[in-house]
């Protein structure tokens, strides 16, 4: 199988840091101290298992490379997205603060709530928020499991498909004109107007600021599943792609205070149209995208960097890149042929970009080489999505995800 090469434009960031000191501003954000509660609770949820980390040993070969490793959120919780972590766990926690300090009860545990206890005063909870997809999934599987109301905003593009399965867990959906940033503004707006909680990805549509940072904690659980399930393999880059750039910035977080100076290259994939990170990177300040940032990549179209993440973005990204909605497209299928004779993945719109970074890094020489990118390289790339949109990954990819994933199964992982 031909590897198509697509051009991609690179920044180096000037800021970033390689020390073994972890800021204070960081830790107010992200923490290791905070993650071991994420983990403990996150872990006691029905269904909890580790995604699979799936070597990808003859595409690294092609690619002059020492490891690639895909880290697949596909198989998340059965919402087929790493945004199950976040957003139902900003859910949780935003439960049991209200169950503590509006009736008094002390902390409650995942497991209580799920079967049941303090339903009728969960009612009295409604969260919100805005979406391109899987977050607002997140969200409506959180209120669903733990009992309170939900309403979700969808702007003009996200797919009927997404808003369908979405609405299955009992959200009511609200459509927005205009792109995934006013739809943020809009769906903060109401929240504020009618009392309900914001569960934003983002702290840049108002809200409580502590919320973003406890969906970008639950993030961390997967930061920690490829530590342990890579145990003394030295990473040496993992690429992860972007959007508002809370994913990033919590695994850059968590694998900094996890390893210190030793911490690996970070390197953010963004949609060439929806560019927010490359650009406030370049700037050195959060800048927005002007204009349309309607992208292939549906669940990273996004114009504003979180202003909560950016500084965690400034000092722990070392490089960006931006590539054109046909290398995700390409890699999609790349994935599902089985990259090289590797074992099939099923990865969408979102979820192939970070791996189409690193074959548009590999295959440019003069990038390669800005990158670090050898023999001695061990890489992971983090695919964030499964087929969350089955009309649009019939239609790329030319089969059902069904059957990829059966393909998948019957080759022994490697």
């Amino acid at each position: 199988m031909t590897i198509a090469c697509f051009p991609a434009r690179h920044i180096r960031n000037r800021n970033a840091l390689r020390t073994p000191f972890y800021g204070k501003e960081e830790l107010r954000v992200i923490s290791l101290e905070r993650f071991a509660e994420a983990w403990a609770e996150i872990r006691s949820w029905p269904g909890y298992a580790r995604t699979p980390l799936i070597s990808l040993p003859r595409l690294a070969d092609r690619l002059g490379l020492g490891s690639i490793h895909h880290k697949d959120e596909g198989q998340r919780f059965g919402l087929k997205s790493f945004k199950a972590l976040g957003g139902a766990y900003a859910v949780l926690r935003v439960v049991q603060r209200f169950l503590a300090e509006r009736r008094g009860f002390p902390t409650i545990g995942a497991a209580a709530l799920i079967a049941g206890d303090h339903r009728e005063l969960c009612r009295d909870v409604t969260v919100a928020c805005a979406t391109d997809g899987n977050h607002g999934r997140s969200v409506a599987w959180g209120a669903h499991m733990f009992g309170c109301r939900c309403k979700i905003y969808l702007h003009e593009n996200v797919s009927r498909v997404r808003e369908v399965e979405i609405s299955s867990y009992g959200a009511e959906t609200v459509r927005v004109a205009g792109s995934y940033d006013d739809s943020v503004r809009q769906c903060a707006s109401h929240a504020m107007a009618n009392g309900w909680v914001l569960i934003a990805d983002t702290s840049g549509g108002g809200g409580d600021p502590s919320i973003p940072s406890m969906v970008m904690q639950g993030y961390t659980v997967m930061a920690q599943e490829i530590l342990d399930q890579l145990p003394g393999q030295a990473i040496t880059h993992v690429y992860i792609p972007g959007g508002v750039g809370g994913l990033a910035a919590a695994v850059a977080a968590h694998l900094w205070e996890s390893s210190g100076a030793q911490r690996p290259r970070i390197v953010v994939v963004e949609p060439s149209l929806a560019d927010c990170i490359y650009r406030s990177i370049e700037a050195g300040e959060p800048t927005v995208v002007p204009g349309d940032v309607n992208t292939f990549m549906a669940c990273l179209a996004a114009g504003e960097v979180s202003p909560l993440a950016w500084p965690l973005l400034k000092a722990a990204v070392d490089d960006v890149i931006t590539l054109p909605d046909e290398a995700s497209a390409e890699t999609m299928r790349l994935l599902a042929g089985g990259a090289s004779g590797d074992r099939p993945i099923v990865a969408g719109e979102s979820g192939a970009a970070a791996l189409a970074g690193l074959v548009a890094s590999a295959l440019d020489p003069v990038l390669s080489a800005s990158l670090g990118l050898d023999l001695s390289s061990k890489i992971v790339v983090i695919g964030s999505e499964g087929a969350t949109d089955e009309e649009s990954y019939l239609r790329v990819v030319g089969e059902p995800s069904e059957a990829v994933q059966r393909r998948a199964d019957a080759t022994k992982p490697t």
